[in-house]
Parts: structure tokens; sequence; C-alpha cells
């Protein structure tokens, strides 16, 4: 659906994290103007000035569309345009979807769509809410803000420092290079795991973001900051056809409590939502989803099945296997922390499962082939079917051996 987003987010858990994946509604845009409305044109004109000159990086060009004489949005409007000095902008322009004019006063509706250059494939869109003014046949800017319930862009929060990977690219606000160039390394080394288990349909790219702190990790997702607090990891992407390209964002207070192995699961297991989001859809179950991009995290660590899930190892122990497979509720947060860690660790397995007993090859195909339907119910079933030639009841009884064999 279009304007609908993803957000996945990996939580401290023991010396890792993992992730959960949850929907953000894009406010709907309005219809687009007419093109014979000459205040559209106008406006339009403005914009196609202001998007030329962030790509020539001309800061004069940009502040000319400002209306004179508002010193402090002058001042703004210069500030941020000298943060994106490190951000490789490589496309950069404004789609109004609605212009709302009484006399010489204006407000527009606008999409800024925008790509990292060398790093997104499709671009990246924010609403925003401008308002304009006519001075001398021109329409001039006097106001520029996201629109209600859009998210900030990060260097709408300060001052961007870039840090380039060899298959990363990190950006921070209030971070110093150094923790960047550490981010940007860990990035580097979970692209080729991911590739590994993961080797088509994605660019073999990941972009960091990296706020300065928890509060302002939520003005980047145009959430609660609260609803991230324990948070290390989110990706957010949008969904639909045109596979708009993703973003890792970085709790800086939490990602700074885990350890080396923490850290590298947290980056791994996003980077891996970011190469499977093309094949994610309203049909896959978070057991699935999650599942997948923890086995992908853990794999190759040298750590124990008791030693990844030691919630579900001590539920197995005490005879309390699960008796069906997680449930997307299950994954909830501010509830049981022990059912929720047993519903992320259950997902892996089951991925495990699939991977030793018909294959990694056949995961992957499993995984595309549940995206791929349409809807959920009867997805994985159907799955099943096709790529492991089995039935849902069979594959859960299957798990739950799996469960008592390497965790009893």
């Amino acid at each position: 659906m279009a304007g609908q987003g993803r957000v996945r987010r990996a939580v401290i858990r023991g010396t890792a994290g993992l992730g959960l994946a949850a929907l953000l509604l894009l406010p709907a845009c309005s219809p687009a103007p007419s093109p014979l409305d000459p205040a559209a044109e106008g406006v339009q004109r403005t914009l196609d000035a202001r998007a030329e000159a962030v790509l020539d990086r001309d800061r004069d060009g940009y502040l000319a569309v400002l209306a004179p004489g508002d010193r402090q949005l002058r001042t703004a409007q210069g500030e941020e345009f000298d943060r994106l000095a490190e951000v490789p902008v490589g496309t950069w322009e404004y789609r109004l979807a609605g212009v709302r004019h009484d006399g010489g006063r204006a407000v527009a509706d606008a999409e800024l769509r925008y790509r990292l250059d060398g790093y997104d494939s499709a671009p990246m869109t924010a609403s925003r809410v401008l308002e304009l003014t006519e001075r001398g046949g021109r329409w001039l800017i006097t106001a520029d803000r996201p629109a209600t319930g859009a998210a900030q862009q990060l260097w709408q929060q300060g001052g961007v420092r870039a840090v380039r990977g060899a298959d990363s690219l990190v950006l921070g606000v209030g971070q110093d290079r150094e923790r960047l160039r550490e981010l940007a390394e860990t990035a580097d080394r979970a692209v080729p795991a991911v590739e590994d288990a993961w080797p088509e349909g994605w660019d073999g790219r990941v972009v960091v973001l990296v706020p300065a702190s928890l509060e302002d990790m939520g003005r980047l997702l145009g959430g609660p900051s609260a609803s991230y607090r324990g948070v290390a990891a989110v990706t957010t992407a949008e969904t639909g056809a045109a596979a708009p390209a993703d973003r890792v964002v970085v709790n800086p207070e939490a990602y700074a409590l885990l350890g080396e192995l923490g850290r590298q699961v947290v980056l791994t297991h996003e980077t891996t939502h970011v190469a499977t989001r093309a094949d994610t859809s309203a049909a896959t179950p978070l057991w699935l989803s999650e599942g997948l991009a923890d086995w992908v995290a853990y794999r190759g660590s040298g750590r124990t099945d008791a030693q990844i899930a030691p919630a579900l190892h001590r539920a197995v122990q005490a005879g309390r296997t699960p008796a069906a497979l997680p449930e997307d509720g299950d994954f909830s947060f501010g509830g049981d922390a022990d059912a929720l860690a047993r519903a992320y660790e259950g997902g892996r397995l089951a991925c495990t499962l699939i991977a030793e007993r018909w294959g990694e090859e056949r995961l992957t195909a499993f995984y595309r082939t549940v995206g791929a339907a349409g809807h959920r119910e009867g997805a994985v079933e159907h799955a099943l079917r096709q790529e492991l030639g089995t039935t849902l009841e069979a594959f859960t009884g299957q798990w739950r051996d799996h469960l008592r064999a390497r965790l009893g």
C-alpha cells in the first residue's frame, strides 16, 4: 500500500539485540493541484529553485526563495542548509500535493523526495507543509515544517557528520567521528554476512542514522521517544512496488550498553531487514521476519542455542515447550519480557530448523513465497506445501521436537 511504512526494532536482550516489525502510517496526500492553477505553478517554481540550490550547494540561492524581513527564518534556514554539508545528496525534489491560497498567501502540501548518492536506489520521502507569500509576482517561503505526524529529518536536528564505510554510510548528529567510524566498521561486517545468507534482491549497502538522543530518535521516527526506550536500533522503510530506500536508526543510549557481540548482532539483524524488505509483506508473520533476521545475525557466532535462547531454554527445561509458533501479538513490547524473548527465540529456531532440514536455499525460497502472497490467511500454509512439502501441523510438531532436542 502506498504511503505505508514499516519499522523494525532491535531490543536489548541479554548480550544481544533483536527485532520487531510494526507499521507506521504516513499522512495521506491531497489530490495533486491542477497544472492550470497559476498559484500552484508559481509555488512549484519556487520549490524547484530551492531544490536546485540544494543540489548545487548554493546557500545564497537556497535563501533567495525566502520572504525578506524575517531574520529568524533566514537564520534557521541557513543553519539547516549548512547541516547538509556532509550529506551526499544525489537528488532532491519537491512534488506538490495541494495548494490552498487566498490572495497573496498560500499554504502548500508537498512531498520532499531525495536520494543519497551511491546508496539509495529509490528516493526517501518526507511530507512537508510550506507557507508562502506573493511578492512582485514570485511566491516566497515564510515557513517550512513537517506535516502533522511526519518525522523530522536528521539534518533538522543538528549538524550531520558522515562516515563512509566499504558498504555503509553512517550519518550522525552529536556524535564524534570515532564512534561513527566504529559503527561503519560494524555495518561493513554485517553486509557480507547478510549477503552470504541472502545474496539476491538487494543492493548490498546500508545507511545508518545516529541521532543525538533517545528523544531525537523519536522525532526522527515520528513517534513518542518512550516507544524506543531500551530499543537498540530500528529499520524503517516504505513498502511498495517502487522499493524505496531503507534506514537503520540507532538509539545511541541503548546501543552504547551493548558489548561487541551485541552490537554486531543488532546491525546484522537490521541489515537483514534491509535486504529482505522487498520480499516482506503484510502476509509475512513476525516469527518468520524476525526469526530470519536473528538466524542471519547469530549465524557463525559460535554461540549455542541455549546461550542464544535463554528464555526458551528455561521454558523447555521446565516442561513448557510452546504448543504453537509465536503469534504476532507475542512480539508486543511493554508486556512480559520473557514472553517477548521466547517469541524471538522461537522464530529463530523455526528458521534454523528449515535451514538445517531443508537447506538454506529452501529457507530463502520459503520466505519469498510467503511474502509474495496477497494476504496473511493461508500464506504460510501455501509456502510450506510448495517449498518444503509439508503442512503447518507437521511443521509445528517438527519445530517442537527441534526445541526439545536443542534446549531440553
